[in-house]
């Protein structure tokens, strides 16, 4: 008799360290955790970080829709695995989704951050992710880029026009992509429209 005890508690054992985890922290499915979420709304590497390791845990972040521009997040996020088949253009992936925000405080620095306005997308291809409203210039569609220089200005109505034109090209089935490989700019939170504005203190285009 105590060898079939023995038999099923080595049966739950192993089954028990089959149990698939994801990610660097080897987070389980359904497991909840505690992110901290930057002021750096679309920067380049932004990405939650697990806390207390303040260290990333290699998984998005869905689901966080109400997080504004120029605010720092404690957040409780959820393990949600995916294990369906694996789709050609990326399909439905393992991540985080967010549960609730524990802390919020406003960001009070002024240092720079960067922002990609070419990014890539399966299918797609890379695309500029740059908005045009009468005069204005938005990023990811509802944060405003302000400057004070005619250059920028300048700057952004070039990488507007590009944008234009390909998407002419795309409605007429003409394959094309972006003048540029990349175009960074270097921001900070605009003062004068905090939360919604981001100001634009130069813009690298590489061809």
């Amino acid at each position: 008799m105590r060898q079939v005890y023995l038999f099923f508690a080595v049966l739950i054992l192993t089954a028990c360290s089959k149990e698939e985890t994801y990610g660097p922290f080897n987070l389980k499915d359904g497991q909840e955790v505690e992110l901290f979420v930057s002021h750096r709304y679309g920067a380049v590497g932004d990405g939650p970080l697990i806390m207390p390791q303040n260290a990333s845990p290699q998984l998005s972040l869905s689901a966080f829709d109400e997080r504004e521009p120029g605010y720092d997040y404690h957040v409780k996020a959820k393990m949600v695995a995916y294990n369906g088949p694996r789709m050609q253009d990326g399909g439905p992936m393992s991540h985080l989704k967010f549960i609730e925000v524990i802390r919020k405080e406003k960001y009070e620095g002024n240092e720079t951050f960067e922002l990609e306005l070419i990014q890539s997308y399966i299918p797609g291809g890379p695309i500029i992710v740059l908005l045009k409203e009468e005069d204005k210039y938005f990023f990811i569609s509802n944060i405003q880029l302000t400057y004070n220089d005619t250059e920028i200005e300048s700057q952004l109505e070039k990488i507007w026009e590009n944008w234009e034109e390909l998407r002419q090209k795309a409605k007429n089935r003409i394959p094309a992509e972006p003048k540029w490989k990349s175009i960074r700019a270097t921001v900070t939170h605009d003062p004068d429209n905090f939360g919604r504005a981001y100001r634009v203190h130069s813009l690298k285009l590489i061809e």
